[in-house]
């Protein structure tokens, strides 16, 4: 599925000029519209697909502003070279004509000093018979992208990934590991050159998102379905958890919207605390009414006054 060519902003359905909250909010309500897990229509994990990354890139502060200024060839932007191999960059790029290196007329060793002299990255190695003359250079620092469930980011733990070319490599994930952070793999990137050290390699954490369960911070949230007795006369009903499931007490009287907490049921962080749970009451009546409950609701009509209407 090409996808390159898509406008962000128009998948989304934001304006240019959106707000970070207006993108997340954007995202997370076409995210839930479309997930493969809820949405079962032709086409759907497509269109998940294309949300998710132009999500990827508005969420960013630096691929935004360079997919504002170069648009559908944001990629191809001179910030791209700064992930490539020093070898990659003789060759004149990653093969897809994105990164070029033009020699020009210049004299050879001024192609030196800007790489060595003034990128500061190189440093003299001798190669002996008194020659002080040879240079090595760090591998350049290479990211990747590491998606993970909710459950595994709370979790933590240790989980085996594969980067392609047979590279596959056992990751420790820190337990809470947030949306965005980046995990650092010391001497898992670009071969360094001339027997210069490896670069790093840098997973950027991307949490899928969740059927039930919505992120604010450390803190969730989950729909909490109760029938129109549970919340008028109050009830203890079952609510799903990370970690399985706990009761909550819903007070008699909550109306769809009531937030009720549970402390420490978030997302974990590295100091040992954790977010709450929050569990949101949504008031749901029965899409059929046998005879008998027809007859209650409607004796219930006859005699209550109650008007939710009448404070508006």
């Amino acid at each position: 599925m090409a996808v390159a060519s898509q406008d962000y902003y128009e998948t989304l359905g934001v304006t240019r000029n959106a707000s970070d909250e207006d993108i997340r909010r954007a995202y997370r309500k076409l995210a839930r519209q479309y997930h493969p897990d809820v949405n079962k229509d032709a086409g759907a994990e497509d269109r998940f697909k294309e949300v998710s990354e132009a999500y990827d890139v508005l969420r960013d502060e630096d691929k935004r502003a360079r997919y504002d200024r170069l648009g559908a060839n944001w990629r191809a932007g001179p910030e791209a070279s700064r992930s490539q191999g020093f070898d990659e960059a003789f060759r004149g790029g990653d093969g897809n004509g994105d990164v070029r290196v033009d020699f020009g007329g210049g004299d050879f060793s001024d192609l030196f000093e800007g790489f060595f002299g003034r990128q500061g990255q190189g440093r003299r190695r001798s190669t002996g018979a008194g020659d002080p003359g040879g240079f090595s250079m760090r591998g350049g620092d290479h990211e990747a992208m590491l998606e993970l469930t909710l459950e595994e980011a709370a979790t933590g733990g240790k989980r085996r990934i594969s980067l392609g070319a047979g590279r596959d490599f056992e990751v420790e994930i820190p337990r809470g590991v947030r949306d965005g952070q980046r995990i650092r793999l010391s001497g898992q990137g670009g071969a360094g050159i001339a027997g210069g050290p490896a670069g790093d390699l840098f997973l950027r954490v991307r949490l899928k998102v969740h059927p039930l369960f919505r992120i604010d911070g450390r803190d969730l949230f989950v729909d909490l379905p109760v029938t129109p007795w549970e919340a008028a006369l109050g009830a203890e009903v079952p609510v799903r958890t990370l970690s399985g499931s706990a009761r909550v007490r819903v007070p008699a009287g909550s109306s769809s919207g009531r937030r009720l907490r549970l402390r420490g049921e978030g997302l974990p962080g590295a100091d040992g605390s954790a977010g709450n749970l929050y569990a949101v009451v949504a008031v749901h009546v029965p899409k059929r009414l046998k005879k008998q409950e027809r007859e209650l609701f409607e004796r219930l009509a006859s005699i209550s006054d109650f008007d939710p209407r009448k404070d508006r």
